[in-house]
């Protein structure tokens, strides 16, 4: 019987997105994506989900679509096949919960896109990232989106067209990478992580990641002006007086989401 391509749990507010195509390196295929994409709109609308962790079973995240998907393909088809595939970038850049990338052994390709298009990424020290599609005679445009806004035009010029591959702690040295952890500490690491952030107060959560996107694409002066209005609407809400009140009283915050 064929295991389900993504698995998904939610534990302690942490919602959990499991790749579980280990024995094809967690490659994507049309049914893998629109999995990944429905799993990660499902975690949006529970409320029980503050945090969302993209995690892969097997020895690599994942290295990529499945090459075997490109063959037969006319150009409509294979344009219509690529944005289904590619969904998830959008979703994760539209998203108003934290998501974090925890990632082994190989990301390249799609694969290293997911990280990138990650809010943050925890990395194991064994771990290779690279956007390697030119060494079989494709291209890495999708991870070239989130990859271009972490590293800058001539590094992402340079990755996506020579498709050389990294290791964690120069992925990290870039900005693609945020926690650099032993191999056998991937899952307490990334654990620790999330725990910091569903400690804090849900609603400050989203309208500091609402924020941060807003920023991406309006000019600095403009950029100043919506954020002064977002964190104003936030420090009417109760949150907003409960985290103050607890950190004057010096005990933990009780958070209402309101």
């Amino acid at each position: 019987m064929t295991e389900t391509p993504i698995l998904s749990r939610v534990e302690h507010h942490i919602g959990y997105i499991t790749l579980n195509r280990p024995q094809a390196l967690n490659t994507f295929t049309p049914e893998f994506s629109d999995l990944l994409d429905q799993s990660l709109w499902a975690m949006e609308r529970d409320d029980d989900v503050r945090v969302i962790v993209i995690e892969a079973r097997g020895k690599h995240f994942s290295v990529g679509i499945s090459l075997e998907e490109f063959r037969g393909k006319t150009p409509l088809e294979a344009r219509r096949f690529l944005h289904r595939i590619d969904a998830f970038y959008h979703t994760l850049n539209r998203l108003n919960k934290p998501t974090i990338a925890a990632v082994q052994g190989y990301a390249a390709a799609n694969g290293a896109g997911l990280s990138f298009a990650c809010d943050m990424t925890v990395a194991t020290e064994s771990a290779v990232f690279g956007t390697t599609a030119i060494n079989v005679g494709l291209i890495c445009l999708g991870p070239a989106v989130p990859l271009l806004r972490l590293v800058g035009r001539k590094k992402a010029m340079e990755m996506v067209l020579t498709g050389e591959t990294m290791s964690a702690t120069e992925a990290q040295r870039l900005g693609l990478v945020n926690r650099v952890v032993a191999d056998d500490a991937l899952a307490a690491e990334t654990l620790k992580l999330a725990q910091t952030l569903t400690a804090k107060s849900p609603l400050a959560l989203r309208a500091g990641k609402e924020g941060l996107r807003r920023l991406q694409d309006v000019p600095y002066h403009q950029g100043l002006e919506n954020m002064d209005d977002l964190f104003a609407a936030l420090t009417t809400c109760s949150d907003a007086e409960e985290g103050i009140s607890a950190f004057l009283e010096k005990r933990s915050a009780q958070w209402q989401e309101c």
